[in-house]
């Protein structure tokens, strides 16, 4: 460690307010004694923000163990950017959206000055969020590729017009084997991204587990599956596939797949560590960032038996 403190910013250097809010970040954080670090390859980034005192670079000025904390301006694929930027240390990440849905991020761009003071006051709590280890084995057994995914694990087809033929393992035992587009193996955290789209459930980031959803399955029984967290998944490319197969992991990192590759996913040791300064219900995240309709809601009543420790007075209180 450098016994300074260094406050890695990822930003998406393509926007003009993002660029904006990155500079009003790197302005607090140097006047607060705080050291400023960008990514090594976000020169466009500082060329946009401009002249604002010294910025560090990382991997170069510092390295990511001496990272305390990574300030991310953008939406959810800048968020997983930075997770692969601090994978090898312990830095938690703390998102303030500037994008759409941005449901990594743990606020909105209206209140960085706050967040900026709480920041420099290590006045935030941090959630660990479980990630996969994922790795592809060729026909002979030998591991050709080994990756990480903090929202999901993709097995597709590489072809529009083919459909991919998959077997489906759980712990080493043979499930089901359908032709399908993909596979998708999400994690907690990546249940409202891919896995949502595809028809798969919403998992509570409480809960520990692994989702199993097929793309476009040919078959009677290709529903979605949850399995427990400590359970190995494994996707069998059969070798009669009339073509050949890609890995995405987090919609970031790929690999071809062959006829006859296997994709292996297991929870990672790893976990990536999210900063919260408002913890809050998961429910209430659901609401706010997909816009939910709770009209009607009434709360929860003690003369019903249904509140724990409530006072049954919150009739008409919105969860957003």
């Amino acid at each position: 460690m450098t016994g300074t403190r260094e406050i890695l910013v990822v930003a998406h250097a393509q926007r003009a307010d993002t660029v904006a809010a990155a500079r009003r970040v790197i302005v607090a954080l140097a006047a607060a004694g705080a050291h400023p670090v960008l990514p090594s390859d976000d020169e466009l980034l500082r060329a946009a923000i401009g002249e604002v005192g010294p910025i560090a670079t990382l991997g170069v000025d510092v390295t990511v163990d001496d990272i305390e904390l990574a300030i991310v301006l953008g939406g959810d694929g800048t968020i997983l950017r930075a997770a692969e930027l601090v994978r090898a240390g312990t830095a938690p990440i703390l998102g303030i959206n500037m994008g759409h849905v941005g449901f990594l991020a743990e606020i909105e761009a209206d209140v960085i000055d706050d967040a900026m003071r709480r920041v420099i006051a290590r006045d935030y709590d941090v959630e660990e969020r479980m990630t996969l280890t994922v790795a592809v084995v060729d026909t002979t057994g030998e591991v050709i590729y080994e990756t990480w995914a903090l929202n999901e694990a993709t097995v597709e087809k590489a072809s529009r017009e083919r459909m991919m033929e998959v077997v489906i393992e759980i712990d080493s035992r043979p499930l089901s084997s359908f032709g399908c587009d993909g596979v998708v193996i999400s994690t907690p955290t990546g249940s409202t991204a891919y896995n949502f789209s595809a028809g798969g459930p919403v998992i509570w980031p409480t809960v520990e587990a692994i989702a199993v959803v097929p793309l476009s399955a040919h078959a009677l029984f290709a529903k979605p599956l949850v399995v427990g967290p400590e359970a190995t998944v494994a996707i069998d490319v059969l070798a009669r596939t009339d073509g050949t197969g890609i890995l995405w992991c987090d919609g970031r990192r790929s690999h071809d797949l062959p006829p006859g590759a296997r994709v292996v996913a297991r929870r990672s040791p790893v976990p990536v560590r999210l900063a919260r300064l408002h913890p809050a219900p998961f429910t209430d995240r659901l609401v706010r960032k997909f816009q939910l309709p709770v009209t009607g809601w009434r709360g929860p009543s003690t003369s019903s038996g249904d509140s724990v420790g409530g006072s049954g007075d919150s009739a008409g209180d919105s969860p957003a």
